[in-house]
């Protein structure tokens, strides 16, 4: 195949590459600028996609004598993935800014412009596999259960899916991918991974976002609506948090309490107890299918509501255009905004953004 291997700058979109050519496929490499006013350096394993990364691309691809280029994307991940975050915290949702990335650059804009250049697929560094199952291609967990990256993979679809290329899927761990980039050659064998948000590398959200939405004072008030504390911009909250509340009453019972709600048309933070972080079901209606679509009505599956939570047993029902999940136990501290993926085993059917949520546990009277 004619292969487009997406290159980060790190070990395993490197060592993915580097598994590609010896397949015996046709590779190019590619990495993204998704800034244009990007560091030059990282700060330990903070960020990505800066010059440093590039340059640490490019050698990667040189050792493996592949065709390079940089490509300009900073537009587009600008308008998909920055604005959008930005946009999802004015209405008091929290994002994943990497699940957009996957889903609006990485295996959109760039499997576009690959299939328009005959590319037959995209290649990346991710934790996942892909399987000929009896109705088509599936998306499963990768090995390594700790490395598995399918989460962030569930917003693709069959159409995506025919056209993506996962080396690594089935590496038993990343001790692995390190070792034998130490042993083709690779400088990138011991750089640290990268975390956080890629266009946040201070890793200080709190302040990034008060520059971007601006900070105006609320109330902070408890399940009853009763005031105990003020906030100085309620997008610096979300569902879950506890520290930095600075309630000036304490809870009747002494204990910590936690944020449950962020309401930015009133410029509110709800807080209570943590138990209320328990929630009984999750609703939304833009959701996708990795593969076959699914039927409406009742199936039994797992839902995973963060990157590395545990599965829940759950049934989930699809009725009208809106996709409800009730978990077999609560999920414990679910914000809207957030991307609940359905699995059957390792298989993933789907994702939906979580919209609304109710609580298993009522107010007091």
């Amino acid at each position: 195949m004619r292969i487009l291997a997406a290159m980060s700058g790190g070990v395993d979109s490197a060592v993915a590459a580097a598994r590609a050519v010896e397949a015996g496929h046709e590779v190019v490499g590619v990495h993204l600028a998704l800034s244009r006013a990007g560091g030059t350096l990282r700060t330990g394993s903070r960020g990505c996609c800066t010059i440093e990364d590039a340059m640490d691309a490019r050698r990667a691809a040189d050792r493996l004598g592949i065709p390079f280029y940089v490509w300009d994307f900073s537009e587009r991940f600008r308008d998909d993935v920055i604005e959008d975050f930005v946009s999802e915290y004015r209405a008091g949702r929290t994002p994943n800014p990497c699940m957009r990335c996957n889903e609006k650059i990485k295996f959109a804009a760039l499997l576009e412009r690959a299939i328009e250049l005959g590319f037959d697929a995209v290649c990346t560094g991710h934790y996942a596999t892909l399987v000929d199952g009896p109705e088509g291609l599936e998306l499963h967990r990768a090995s390594d259960a700790a490395k598995d990256q399918s989460y962030v993979l569930g917003v693709l679809n069959a159409e995506q899916l025919a056209h993506t290329y996962f080396p690594l899927g089935s590496t038993p761990s990343k001790a692995l991918v390190r070792a034998e980039a130490e042993a083709r050659g690779l400088s990138v064998a011991q750089k640290p991974d990268s975390h956080d948000i890629c266009f946040i590398p201070d890793g200080d959200t709190r302040g990034w976002l008060a520059e971007k939405v601006g900070a105006e004072q609320g109330d902070i008030v408890d399940r009853t609506g009763a005031v105990i504390g003020t906030h100085e911009g309620a997008h610096a909250f979300t569902v879950g948090q506890r520290r930095g509340l600075q309630l000036g009453v304490p809870a009747p019972d002494g204990k910590p309490r936690f944020v449950l709600e962020v309401r930015p048309v009133s410029n509110t933070v709800v807080v209570g107890p943590k138990e209320a972080l328990a929630t009984a079901e999750i609703a939304g209606e833009r959701y996708s299918w990795a593969g076959r679509p699914q039927a409406e009505g009742d199936f039994a599956c797992h839902v995973q509501i963060r990157a590395h939570a545990d599965p829940v047993p759950a049934v989930a029902t699809l009725a009208d255009g809106r996709l409800t999940v009730v978990p077999e136990t609560p999920f414990d501290g679910v914000a809207p905004g957030q991307t609940a993926v359905l699995y059957d085993g390792t298989r993933v059917i789907g994702q939906f953004t979580i919209a609304t949520t109710v609580s298993a546990v009522p107010v007091s009277a």
